[in-house]
């Protein structure tokens, strides 16, 4: 798709931007390669047929000084969220960033590993699971947190979830009350819809460039795998509500009605570690798509993104 040219008055708008906002301020980039482990050899992950669902490496192109096309602000934030691989939150808990819209998050148990938001698709999933093992071992997943109802925090469930423990029933699925609900009405009942708007609010349908695509503020696109989803084998009912999953406690708090029509946070007291789920992030709130989970942690190691 050939893109034009930024008009005059674009272009002077976007150069005006650098004025109005502190760019010579790089923490963000300090904080965001902060507990960096490790990335995948290959940046593509394909579906079983070997078609791409995801490329990390298609934006490299984000680099250097914002181009005319583009909203200074927002190629800052691409070069923030383009950096992808696991990162260490705090010793116990890391996540995977930049394979997906959102970010997938582990959490170590006395046996296992729990796993927190598995994306939107299972091809993806399995790559950020597949990429925690190389660098902390080959721990069973014993159980998974979603901590909310849109589609980039449960769809890659069946990346993580192994066939014969969905007919054991032996990993644990933990949501809050209300989660199958929305989740069904959202992407089922209005889910024609809901890919329309996804359309339009990701440039998914652009070509990823200077002059097309360049991220989506909170990450760079959704993922074009295949999405699933599992019930809940605990639901959530109420703020103060704990579980010990694998010998870690977690503290559970309700947020219902916020980003999401069913959404908690969580607390972790082993790991002095807080979830916040989509209602604490590093960037701005978005006010009309989901985004991608953040963990805030009480120690030094390990930062929001």
């Amino acid at each position: 798709m050939k893109q034009n040219e930024p008009t005059a008055t674009i272009a002077d708008a976007n150069r005006a931007l650098l004025d109005t906002l502190p760019f010579a301020d790089t923490d963000d980039f300090a904080d965001a390669d902060r507990g960096f482990l490790g990335t995948l050899e290959d940046a593509v992950i394909r579906d079983a047929d070997g078609n791409p669902v995801w490329d990390a490496a298609a934006y490299d192109f984000v680099d250097g000084d914002a181009p005319a096309t583009v909203n200074p602000s927002l190629w800052r934030q691409s070069k923030l969220a383009a950096k992808h691989g696991l990162y260490e939150v705090v010793e116990g808990v890391y996540r995977a960033r930049g394979f997906d819209l959102s970010v997938m998050s582990f959490v170590e148990s006395d046996t296992g590993v729990i796993v927190v938001d598995p994306l939107i698709s299972k091809e993806t999933a399995a790559a950020a699971l597949g990429l925690y093992r190389a660098h902390r071992g080959d721990r069973p997943v014993v159980a998974v947190i979603f901590t909310h109802s849109h589609i980039d925090h449960f769809g890659g469930v069946l990346g993580v979830v192994e066939s014969a423990d969905l007919e054991g029933r032996t990993v644990q699925i933990i949501a809050p009350e209300g989660f199958l609900g929305h989740a069904i009405s959202e992407n089922v009942y209005a889910g024609t819809a809901m890919g329309r708007r996804a359309g339009y609010m990701y440039g998914a349908a652009l070509d990823k460039g200077p002059s097309g695509q360049v991220g989506a503020g909170l990450g760079q696109t959704t993922s074009a795998g295949e999405p699933g989803i599992l019930v809940p084998t605990v639901d959530i009912r109420e703020t103060g509500q704990t579980l010990t999953v694998d010998g870690v406690e977690v503290e559970f708090q309700l947020a219902p009605g916020t980003e999401a029509p069913a959404e908690m946070h969580f607390y972790l007291p082993r790991y002095r570690a807080l979830c916040m789920a989509e209602n604490a992030t590093h960037n701005l709130p978005t006010t009309c798509s989901p985004c991608a989970a953040r963990w805030c942690a009480t120690r030094t190691s390990g930062p929001p993104t």
